[in-house]
């Protein structure tokens, strides 16, 4: 078996989807999620096609290895590229021995996959931001979800006082600890907004909602800072999924684990390389907690690694997945209150509708506006 076709399809403005198909008509999808430049995902994977041309596509650690040494540059983008391509080559390997592709990374070691939502819902005018996190996670809660996730800081919070900023923080998330109730775990995602300095305090203030982890405090630019604020933080820390390689997971715990890791499979080397980083947790005793808010491919990905490794955690979960948007996706996924059920097709799971691809045509996204700006002109990510 051979690959002979590799075709590219880049979606709205933030996805991009490779398709690999061999000389049998077996075909696999892999996405990336480096969502921010998918155009520069689908030109670097367009200079992998002739080596990728001819190749027995189930040689998927050989293919990796080749791609990522074979060229003296690293980054999102080549692993992004890496990734979808990965993911693509896993989904042909499991409808060649007509299995999902948990079963061939070992076997399951659980039932289904606990999710932690992304809390959206409606949003009532008439009553405070903090009222509205508060009815819809409670509404979650019903639902069956027993994990949430917010980013509770508030939409000026670069150009906040210490104490504005801790207090306004402070009422968020009392919010959703009311909503979500004592039996469900919350998540306070930070998406690197602030420093070392802000940080400590605000962590320490939010100390007594007991949350499940507080997320990418500070800039991920390097993995010692990371490890240090892990040190001086007394609540559990998560970070990982903006990093690309098996070393930064290695660095980041070894300076400062254990962490929770957040790999997105999209971005950390696919479905093989995050295979790896889990392993490499485990040695820290760290849990993994899949990075994903992308849609039903990579959704699916993480869900067949998750079935498989001892130290998961939960999945990160976006109902988007299940919105008319994403029917591009045809998902055979089943979610069951607050899990999803393991996969039983083989391969992924999910195939493109390419008869939907008109309805979704490509924008390149337009990044005026990142990063915000305090009201002194400064970019308020510059730390």
């Amino acid at each position: 078996m051979k690959i002979e076709k590799i075709e590219k399809f880049l979606i709205r403005n933030n996805i991009f989807v490779v398709r690999i198909t061999t000389d049998t008509g077996i075909s696999g999808i892999g996405q990336t999620a480096a969502w921010c430049f998918p155009e520069a995902v689908s030109t670097v994977t367009e200079k992998y096609e002739k080596y990728l041309i001819g190749k027995n596509p189930e040689d998927i650690e050989n293919i990796q290895q080749y791609l990522y040494r074979g060229f003296p540059f690293r980054g999102a983008i080549i692993s992004g590229a890496l990734s979808a391509i990965d993911i693509a080559l896993w989904d042909i390997k499991g409808k060649i021995y007509d299995t999902p592709i948990w079963n061939l990374l070992g076997g399951k070691v659980r039932d289904k996959i606990r999710l932690h939502g992304l809390l959206g819902g409606s949003i009532d005018n008439s009553i405070s931001k903090d009222e509205n996190i508060r009815k819809n996670a409670s509404d979650w809660a019903k639902e069956g979800f027993t994990a949430l996730k917010i980013d509770p800081l508030p939409s000026n919070y670069y150009d906040l006082t210490m104490d504005r900023l801790i207090s306004d923080t402070r009422n968020t998330v009392a919010a959703l600890r009311e909503g979500a109730g004592p039996d469900v775990d919350i998540i306070l995602e930070i998406h690197r907004k602030l420093t070392p300095m802000v940080n400590i305090p605000l962590a320490e203030a939010l100390q007594e909602f007991n949350p499940m982890f507080y997320e990418d405090p500070i800039q991920i630019d390097s993995m010692m800072s990371q490890g240090e604020l892990a040190k001086r933080i007394s609540i559990p820390l998560a970070n990982g999924e903006r990093m690309h390689s098996i070393w930064e997971f290695r660095e980041l715990l070894t300076h400062g684990g254990p962490q929770y890791i957040r790999p997105d499979v999209g971005l950390a080397g696919g479905i093989t390389q995050t295979k790896k980083i889990a392993s490499i947790g485990e040695s820290f005793h760290s849990a993994l907690v899949t990075h994903n808010f992308l849609g039903p491919i990579l959704t699916a990905a993480s869900v067949h690694i998750d079935a498989t490794i001892p130290n998961f955690l939960t999945q990160e979960y976006s109902k988007g997945d299940e919105s008319e948007e994403n029917k591009i996706f045809k998902n055979s996924l089943k979610r069951e209150g607050g899990y999803i059920l393991l996969p039983d097709k083989p391969g992924l799971g999910v195939e493109l509708d390419d008869s939907l691809l008109s309805e979704n045509p490509h924008e390149p996204l337009d990044i005026e506006g990142f990063p915000p700006l305090r009201e002194d002109g400064s970019v308020a990510y510059s730390v």
